[in-house]
């Protein structure tokens, strides 16, 4: 197996990036470390970034909301002079597998929406101060910032340069940030991601790619001026103190499966299959909210969420050849609904607001991830509430039917809760429920009369939640044949089958990101006029162009 990238990581470990933390106030300084590139090959200079830099990213904002719930505004700059952030590292883009450049614009894609929403899921506001050159993946990251203040010098502006200079596209969501967010004019749009330089002082306001434009002499002064204004007007709670994220328990096997406390990763390389399989609680659910602060990181739905994120990115990344994903659970659901029960009966409260807009993210990875996706649903299984929602996410679902012979575990049920019915929207901004019954708005009202209920087999599949129920004569050779067949599809088949499966339903920016700009970006990385031995990212540096095929596909 090549280099394993490791997506923990905590405060102690950090290259690249380094907090302060004032109050309600959080100061984010970008300060890569040229030398501390996830791979040989590259330097990391003027504030670009690869993988590992994003990795410290996500885990501040993670942190950020669980580890300083105090927090109301956070601003982004730069700790380097002259330069807010140049974007994803071209000798990285250009040297790095085709899989691997994919996987890296998703990921970062993630991070960016984490922080996006961070004001309206934790009340956290994120400011970018912006001072010298803010270019590519540099002003993607302002983008998904709430407010852009942009110092006013002959050397600080706002570019997406990527087209012209590189031959691919914004790959973080530039170009919908751009049109869908920030509603910039089309025709200004054009000109904009067609100018290498891109646009300074006070036209980048009037063009909507800023919020404020400021002088240098007043700049920092303004910075924290907006940041105490945007803390005083926040509508978030006053918390004195939040929770510490410790490591993972994990560990690895030599063929490559990973055991954590609650996830178990199986790979069967021959098959090309992993098996993810889910316990539930192991003790009953704290009776207080108090009780679940006490519990820290070790909650059962905190933890068992940290770990199957972190399985999911694991296998994305390290795992590229695994074709199909199959989940399972074993466990108590009226146990594990009992863990639910006290998040959603305690909204308000900061915990467990940010354990259920937690599980929202997952799931969205989940729904995200570009691979063959089963759900088996057997005897003994606890597929309740926030799990439940895991049948809704994947490609299909099986389910087994009445006893089985030998096998003395509960019979197979599936148990919704209200949580299956608006907590956790996907994309499209729809529930996975209405996704699923797009034109049958009946089917969400006849499951919403069921929850509660612990359903059988033939129940579910009569309300439409699983995909097909198999007794115990049928079971293994259905499921085998299942998989046998979808892994022998072409993997780029499926891949654009399923992503355009999964998102029926209205168009969102998220959706726009994660189906149209990534199809066409991934399309353009396969291109030789981005890639190829002439094309503008292998020349990039060079002093020469790239040399362009001028066929319009």
């Amino acid at each position: 197996m090549s280099k394993l990238i490791d997506f923990q990581t905590d405060p102690s470990k950090y290259r690249h990036w380094k907090v302060t933390y004032d109050g309600a106030i959080a100061n984010l300084y970008m300060d890569v470390d040229e030398k501390g590139g996830l791979f040989d090959g590259y330097e990391l200079k003027l504030n670009s970034y690869d993988l590992g830099v994003d990795i410290e990213l996500a885990d501040i904002v993670q942190r950020m909301r669980f580890e300083h719930p105090e927090v109301k505004t956070v601003v982004m700059r730069s700790a380097k002079e002259n330069v807010f952030c140049a974007g994803a590292n071209i000798r990285m883009l250009g040297g790095a597998a085709h899989s691997h450049k994919v996987n890296f614009c998703k990921f970062t894609n993630e991070t960016r929406n984490t922080f996006e929403a961070a004001e309206k899921d934790s009340g956290q506001k994120y400011i970018a101060a912006v001072k010298g050159a803010c270019a590519g993946g540099g002003y993607e990251l302002a983008l998904a910032c709430n407010y852009i203040i942009l110092t006013d010098d002959s050397t600080s502006s706002v570019a997406l340069p990527e087209v012209p200079l590189l031959a691919v596209l914004p790959g973080t969501g530039g170009l919908t940030r751009v049109t869908d967010k920030r509603k910039v004019r089309r025709d200004l749009a054009d000109v904009f991601c067609s100018t290498e330089e891109g646009v300074k002082g006070k036209k980048a306001k009037d063009w909507k790619l800023v919020d404020e434009v400021v002088p240098n002499s007043k700049f920092d002064d303004v910075v924290e001026e907006r940041a105490k204004q945007f803390a005083e007007q926040s509508q978030k709670s006053d918390v004195e103190k939040g929770i510490h994220l410790g490591p993972l328990s994990r560990t690895f096997s030599e063929d490559g499966s990973v055991s954590y406390s609650l996830v178990e990763v199986t790979i069967d390389r021959e098959a090309q299959v992993a098996y993810i399989s889910i316990s539930g609680p192991d003790a009953d659910a704290p009776t207080t909210i108090d009780e679940l602060v006490e519990q820290g990181d070790q909650a059962y739905l905190l933890k068992l969420a940290r770990e199957l994120d972190d399985a999911i990115l694991h296998l994305r990344l390290n795992e590229m050849e695994i074709g199909l994903l199959v989940f399972k659970s074993q466990g108590d659901p009226d146990c594990l609904l009992a863990h639910e029960k006290l998040l959603n009966e305690n909204q308000n409260h900061w915990l467990a607001n940010e354990i259920l807009c937690y599980w929202k993210r997952v799931l969205k990875r989940v729904d995200l991830t570009s691979r063959s996706m089963i759900a088996l649903v057997e005897h003994g299984s606890c597929f309740a509430g926030v799990l439940a929602e895991l049948l809704f996410s994947v490609d299909r679902s099986y389910m087994m039917e009445d006893e089985f012979e030998g096998d003395n575990r509960p019979l197979a049920t599936i148990t919704l809760s209200q949580s299956n019915f608006g907590l956790f929207p996907m994309s499209n901004d729809l529930t996975r429920l209405e996704t699923r019954f797009l034109g049958d708005p009946a089917s969400i009202d006849s499951a919403k009369d069921r929850v509660g209920e612990a359903l059988e087999a033939a129940e579910a599949e009569e309300l439409g939640l699983v995909t097909m129920i198999l007794d115990d004569i049928d079971w293994d050779d259905e499921i085998r044949i299942f998989m046998e067949e979808r892994v022998s599809f072409s993997p780029d088949a499926m891949t654009g089958m399923e992503a355009n499966l999964r998102f029926a339903g209205p168009e969102t920016m998220e959706t726009r990101i994660f189906g149209r700009l990534t199809a066409w970006q991934n399309w353009i990385f396969n291109r030789p006029n981005a890639v190829g031995e002439d094309g503008a990212l292998q020349r990039y540096g060079t002093g020469k162009r790239g040399v362009y095929n001028k066929e319009r596909v």
